[in-house]
């Protein structure tokens, strides 16, 4: 598990850029995410972004290279244009809203990240298989569902012993 002392926020290239173009201020304003106010006494005011709209370049970024992502993996279950674009629009727009939901009970499911590495090298074994021999959409779906499911069941089954300290 990964420390908040590990956490170097002035190292993101994102915000480096944001703040390279853009002079920010050093608190909250409300929910406000530009004001106009001069950097020192008795100049001209100047727009300042927010902390706030910081926080928002970053979610918007992150779900943006979520889609980027996801594209390589839809592609493993259909070639249909129409169901890709729709697939990662309303992935992006439930994955945050799901996030937050299970960001207190993500640490019992131990055994996803073994899950998830499982399923990426399906995926990517379908795609290199994809001119020699044509995996159905269906079986696809299935042993995606299936990896999924057993890496979340062994997680409730077999739960990780509690570090005593």
């Amino acid at each position: 598990m990964q420390d908040e002392t590990d956490i170097e926020p002035e190292s993101n290239p994102v915000l480096r850029l944001v703040r390279r173009f853009l002079p920010v201020t050093e608190d909250f304003r409300g929910q406000q995410f530009f004001v106009s106010e001069p950097l020192r006494r008795g100049e001209k005011p100047r727009l300042l972004a927010t902390p706030l709209f910081i926080v928002l370049v970053l979610v918007e970024t992150t779900d943006l290279i979520f889609a980027v992502d996801s594209i390589p993996a839809i592609f493993a279950v259909t070639q249909q244009a129409l169901i890709v674009y729709t697939s990662n629009a309303c992935s992006i727009l439930v994955l945050r809203s799901l996030y937050f939901m299970l960001a207190g009970v993500i640490h019992r499911f131990y055994l996803l990240k073994v899950g998830l590495s499982i399923v990426l090298t399906f995926v990517g074994v379908k795609m290199l298989l994809a001119s020699v021999f044509d995996i159905p959409i269906f079986v696809s779906l299935l042993v995606i569902a299936l990896i999924l499911a057993a890496s979340v069941a062994g997680s409730l089954i077999f739960p990780r012993e509690k570090n005593v300290a």
